[in-house]
């Protein structure tokens, strides 16, 4: 059986200084690993207790941000989807003026507590800028293979928070959890892991506490 790593505040050190206003948190990873669902969980489980929006990139489409707008996790208005045209890391990372919009625009209008950029699908090297966001989770799955923390790479070893999703098709894949678990605490020296899957936990519990906390500490 899996277990999770306990959460707090003290997990890690402390988030970067990024941009002033509300909490910014970045969702990266490869393609397939969970991001928008979630996305749409942390919508659900954090909705009721802080004001959220939300930036999706996708390459050419709005996919995403029409996947959560038909799943209703928030109005309409306060979901952005921006189409970076190239590979997504260059718009979270390299220029971001077109999320840096999408984001203000959107702070501007709703004066949130929560702002969640979802980068498009990208490799283990992805991650966001510091002048977007204040933090970043990068999203894993299990289907990706055992192998996949060991490989290291920024998104897995400097996240804030990493993420293995679809633990319940670890079985299926023949990936062990346990080596996940012990290659992920060896690369990413006390960085918080969690293990979950989205299907058989929709709430995302550890994930929304997580996030729940840094808001928190955020507002002071």
């Amino acid at each position: 059986m899996h277990r999770d790593h306990a959460l707090t505040v003290h997990d890690h050190a402390p988030l970067a200084a990024g941009p002033a206003g509300p909490l910014r948190i970045g969702i990266g990873g490869p393609v397939g690993g969970g991001k928008t669902a979630l996305v749409a969980a942390l919508c659900r489980a954090l909705g009721d207790r802080f004001s959220i929006v939300v930036v999706t990139n996708d390459i050419y489409t709005t996919e995403d941000a029409d996947f959560l707008r038909r799943n209703g996790v928030l109005p309409d208005e306060r979901i952005a989807a921006v189409r970076t045209g190239c590979c997504p890391h260059t718009a979270i990372r390299d220029d971001i003026t077109a999320n840096l919009d999408a984001v203000e625009e959107l702070v501007a209008r709703h004066d949130p507590d929560l702002v969640l950029v979802e980068s498009g699908g990208d490799n283990l090297t992805a991650t966001f800028s510091y002048g977007l966001v204040h933090a970043q989770i990068f999203v894993l799955d299990v289907a990706g293979g055992d192998k996949v923390p060991r490989k290291g790479g920024p998104g897995v070893t400097l996240s804030d928070l990493l993420v293995v999703n679809k633990i319940d098709l670890a079985p299926l894949v023949g990936a062990d959890l346990e080596v996940m678990r012990r290659d992920a605490d060896a690369v990413r020296e006390g960085r918080p892991t969690v293990f979950l899957s989205l299907r058989e936990q929709p709430d995302a519990g550890p994930v929304a506490q997580w996030v729940a906390t840094q808001v928190a500490a955020r507002r002071g």
